[in-house]
């Protein structure tokens, strides 16, 4: 990487990203795009969709092996991390582990592409997500095949990591509204939040640089386990919190697990901490033991 003189940066947020004071933002964290694929091995499939052209918004979607006609299998909803500034839904990282995910536990997953800050403060990558739950909700199950055909809307599921695992959670806060959202053909079973990024208990300066409405260390984005009727409302009937001994941000995820015992909300929970291990090992180390125990605990919470 070129070396660059601190007088020529406005903000430098690394490992993510540096903004110039001419307003150019150089992505410090590099990840490479590969197309959709079908693997003969696995039989899973992948296609790209479009959801908003007008925003540039669009989704991975995953099909498992069939082997009856209309055969129908749980839908994942799967939000990328990356400090809400990097990744894609399309990079190595997250294709490989989700047609892994797909492979192990027939699922069919909508993997969402939502646009990244700083260039897009918050909430536009939340407003994005939703837009894509809207369209699976809607047109994805009117007109998309492999969702019309083989996703059991009954069976819905959350998840994300990181920054995604936060995005996931403002989701499901927005289905559980009383006017119910989705409609009634949608029922989220599950959400699973993997090494969430739910801030710290002193400002981020990086969530206030991208998100500049924010209302500061509690916003119930940043810190939900601050909310507890947020919390009390979800409507779902059971969250898996997964969280890493050597994570950064590991104790506001068990923050969360804990906050969410005390709301009295009706679900069921658990927690699993994956020992030794740091902030999304997985997707670094996807064949490492840790990373197989917690590929194993998610096929089980999907089925």
């Amino acid at each position: 990487m070129d070396k660059v003189s601190a007088d020529d940066l406005a903000y430098n947020f690394f490992p993510f990203f540096r903004v110039h004071k001419d307003g150019r933002v150089e992505r410090i964290h590099k990840y490479v795009c590969v197309p959709p694929s079908n693997n003969p091995n696995t039989g899973v499939q992948s296609k790209d969709v479009v959801v908003s052209p007008e925003n540039n918004v669009s989704a991975r979607l995953y099909l498992p092996q069939i082997t009856e006609n209309n055969q129908k299998f749980p839908l994942l909803v799967y939000i990328h991390g990356g400090a809400f500034a990097v990744e894609s839904a399309f990079s190595t990282s997250y294709d490989n582990y989700l047609h892994s995910l797909v492979a192990e536990a027939n699922l069919v997953v909508v993997s969402v592409d939502y646009r990244l800050a700083p260039e897009h403060p918050l909430p536009v990558c939340y407003n994005d997500t939703w837009a894509v739950l809207k369209w699976v909700a809607t047109i994805g199950a009117t007109e998309e095949p492999w969702l019309k055909f083989h996703a059991d809307y009954s069976r819905v599921f959350l998840a994300g990591d990181s920054a995604g695992a936060n995005i996931a959670h403002d989701m499901m806060v927005r289905a559980s509204a009383e006017e119910n959202p989705l409609g009634d053909a949608v029922k989220i079973v599950g959400m699973v939040l993997v090494h969430p990024f739910f801030g710290n208990n002193k400002p981020d300066l990086l969530w206030t640089y991208i998100c500049p409405e924010s209302s500061g260390c509690d916003d119930p984005r940043l810190n939900p386990a601050a909310h507890p009727s947020l919390l009390r409302s979800l409507n779902c009937q059971r969250i898996l919190v997964l969280t890493a001994e050597k994570d950064f941000i590991r104790d506001r995820g068990r923050a969360y697990y804990e906050a969410l015992e005390k709301s009295e909300w009706k679900g069921e929970f658990e927690i699993m901490e994956a020992e030794g291990e740091g902030h999304v090992f997985h997707l670094g180390k996807p064949t490492c033991e840790k990373a197989g125990s917690l590929m194993k605990r998610l096929v089980e919470f999907f089925n």
